[in-house]
């Protein structure tokens, strides 16, 4: 035990280098450093947003309009102008965001059932998420005054009926059952919520899946290119332990990578994103339907990356065993990416249930679906298809550490090769 924990130590000081490090702690502090831009640039779109408006009507609806504006957090700024050309010069000259134009006779042609159009112009200095978000919170307040004008002149023509029942007769009431609990609530806000807590899950283990696997490609690779792998296989120590220790120091890495990449991630689509809120009925219904992670359920998605990144590694071992030297080691890792990329992109476009037979049987056999599908298992209570998953994967890294202590127990291990394109028997 003594050799073997010796052994472990020496591979993950091998692995844990200053360029290991300085690319983790860089990846972090770039993820939060764009995190924190993007959530100070929606900060300004949510702050107070200035906004120019000729207003040719001076009715008592453009004076609607502007204060549904000054409602939702816009500066205005009335433009003395006596056509829109004049404002849409001094837009350009005076690099004004936006222009809303309230044309003449607005109130008389809404009135008589036939409006004319407020125009909006949106002065284009960059494609940042400002320029185009503004222009569609002004969209989004001629909607609500539409709704409101509406509303008016239905309650002045039909005073004994709510405008609101005309105007949407159906009435619909949502529910959403999980398993054995059920909520009413909106689909979309719940949808909202599981996606802020487990988009970057799969996004995260795909990259750690292929980050690891080369990083145990190459290694072995080198070790066999720079003859060092036969020094070590002199060492009096079994040839499984050489294997297990290899391949536990990459998955002990690679876990800790894992959470850095997923601490890291959160800053980053948190400043896009926001903190999706929880309160209040969205709130209410998360909690009726048990759709929070809970600290077993971490565990269980611990144990279910940690297993995936083992038997990424052992497939990994088994390739690099078979690569000649460093460069043709970049071509062994495409199966594994191959079939990492298969879940992943799976999992992410398409509904597992829905798959057919064949398909699905194809797709569960690759053991790198099952932790893609954990974060969304665990949210739904299907606990059973996890622990399925860990003892699959379980089974299958078993099965793939064996046929690597098989091939590192002879001294094919130094001989075999595996070269693309050409035909060679060692």
């Amino acid at each position: 035990m003594k050799k073997f924990l010796n052994l472990l130590k020496k591979e993950i000081k091998e692995l844990v280098t200053f360029q290991l490090i300085a690319s983790l702690l860089f990846t972090l502090v770039l993820f939060y450093f764009i995190g924190n831009i993007a959530r100070s640039e929606m900060g300004k779109v949510q702050g107070v947003k200035h906004i120019s408006v000729l207003d040719l009507d001076q009715s008592d609806l453009s004076g609607e309009i502007l204060r549904n504006l000054a409602f939702a957090n816009f500066k205005i700024d009335l433009l003395e102008a006596n056509n829109k050309e004049i404002a849409i010069e001094k837009m350009r000259r005076q690099n004004i965001p936006l222009l809303l134009v309230i044309p003449d006779g607005f109130a008389g042609s809404v009135s008589s059932f036939r409006p004319k159009e407020i125009e909006t112009y949106v002065l284009v200095r960059s494609f940042s998420m400002g320029s185009s978000i503004n222009s569609e919170l002004v969209n989004q307040i001629i909607v609500s005054i539409n709704s409101y004008l509406s509303d008016s002149i239905l309650k002045n023509k039909i005073p004994d009926i709510n405008p609101s029942v005309l105007k949407n007769p159906i009435k619909n009431k949502s529910f959403i059952l999980v398993k054995d609990k059920i909520a009413e609530g909106s689909i979309r806000d719940v949808n909202n919520f599981v996606t802020s807590q487990t988009i970057f899950i799969p996004i995260i283990l795909m990259m750690i899946l292929v980050y690891s696997s080369q990083m145990v490609l190459s290694a072995i690779a080198m070790e066999k290119q720079d003859k060092t792998l036969e020094t070590l296989l002199t060492v009096p120590i079994s040839r499984n332990h050489i294997v297990i220790a290899k391949m536990l120091a990459s998955g002990l890495i690679g876990l800790i990578s894992a959470g850095i990449y997923m601490v890291g991630f959160r800053f980053y689509m948190g400043g896009f994103m926001g903190n999706i809120p929880t309160e209040g009925q969205v709130g209410d219904v998360i909690e009726k339907l048990g759709l929070r992670f809970t600290p077993n359920t971490y565990i269980f998605l611990g144990i279910s990356l940690f297993l995936a990144i083992l038997c990424a590694l052992a497939l990994a071992t088994i390739l690099g065993v078979l690569s000649e030297d460093l460069k043709s080691a970049q071509s062994a890792s495409f199966p594994l990416v191959f079939l990492v990329l298969i879940p992943y992109f799976l999992t992410m476009l398409s509904d597992m249930n829905t798959l057919s037979l064949p398909l699905k049987i194809i797709v569960l056999a690759i053991p790198f679906t099952y932790p893609f599908l954990s974060a969304q298992n665990l949210m739904l209570g299907n606990y059973s298809m996890v622990l399925y998953g860990i003892l699959y994967m379980l089974v299958v890294f078993m099965v793939l550490v064996f046929i690597a202590g098989r091939i590192f127990s002879t001294d094919k291990v130094l001989t075999m090769k595996l070269r693309f394109g050409r035909r060679v028997i060692r």
